[in-house]
């Protein structure tokens, strides 16, 4: 009963025509010169009480701050929502690859340390009589021949290079459809759903491990073992929170289908 008679009261305060509040505020130094005995924090209340009367109903209805009720239009829409879900099975498989590729060009640099520690191994060949056939090289020597052929080969698959550009284009998309799939629920829903699905993708476990695998590129590059080890160990683990993701993102793009309508 008091709250109603509280806002009767407050719908009958006088209020002074738009006309004369916006010349008042725009142009303070008018009314500045007629009320130079009151004092400012009274001034800064009369000129700030307009604007205040003008955000006050949005306070009163926040439905309207919400982002749903079609406002974004084809943003809301079915299409738009199976963007991430799409982009993201995507760059799951391209994990992999560039895991892969990864792992060629660890194969190129353990490969010579290999053969630089069987060349130690290697005894020098004795004189032979001169006609007499060569001497047949030892298996150590047979296998540094294997090895070095085999780096060759890797050599031509550019496996480095390959490497260096997938991180980065999973890193870029990665981060983009991260932060994206969660504005795109909030515009068709007006909410998040906190859950597993949130907290390891968006959240932002995923999110975080990428970053924080890419920002020891750097250090490997100067030969920095212990970089290179938790590197790996990083993106292992991304791809396992990343593979747990798939069944509770398959529950979302169910729900996306029974909630949305095309486009």
């Amino acid at each position: 009963m008091a709250v109603s008679l509280g806002l009767l009261s407050f719908r009958t305060l006088p209020q002074k025509p738009l006309l004369q509040t916006i010349s008042q505020v725009s142009n303070p130094s008018r009314t500045q010169s007629t009320n130079h005995s009151k004092s400012f924090p009274e001034q800064a209340i009369k000129q700030l009480t307009p604007l205040t009367a003008l955000a006050l109903p949005f306070f009163l209805n926040p439905q309207d701050a919400l982002a749903v009720g079609g406002e974004f239009g084809l943003l809301e829409g079915r299409t738009v929502a199976l963007i991430h879900p799409i982009v993201l099975g995507g760059l799951f498989f391209y994990t992999l690859y560039a895991g892969y590729l990864g792992w060629q060009w660890r194969r190129v640099r353990t490969i010579q340390t290999e053969i630089n520690e069987l060349k130690k191994q290697v005894k020098p060949a004795l004189a032979t009589p001169e006609g007499s056939p060569p001497a047949q090289p030892s298996p150590t020597e047979i296998k540094i021949q294997q090895l070095t052929e085999e780096r060759k080969e890797l050599l031509k698959g550019s496996y480095k290079d390959r490497h260096f550009n997938a991180g980065s284009i999973l890193l870029g998309f990665g981060v983009f459809e991260a932060v994206g799939g969660p504005v795109n629920t909030y515009m068709r829903t007006g909410k998040l759903f906190p859950g597993p699905h949130l907290y390891a993708g968006a959240g932002q476990t995923i999110t975080v491990l990428w970053a924080a695998a890419a920002a020891l590129v750097p250090a490997m590059q100067k030969g920095n073992e212990t970089a290179r080890n938790l590197h790996i160990a990083l993106n292992v683990l991304n791809v396992l929170l990343f593979a747990w993701q798939i069944p509770t993102g398959f529950e979302i793009v169910l729900k996306v289908f029974e909630f949305t309508k095309w486009p």
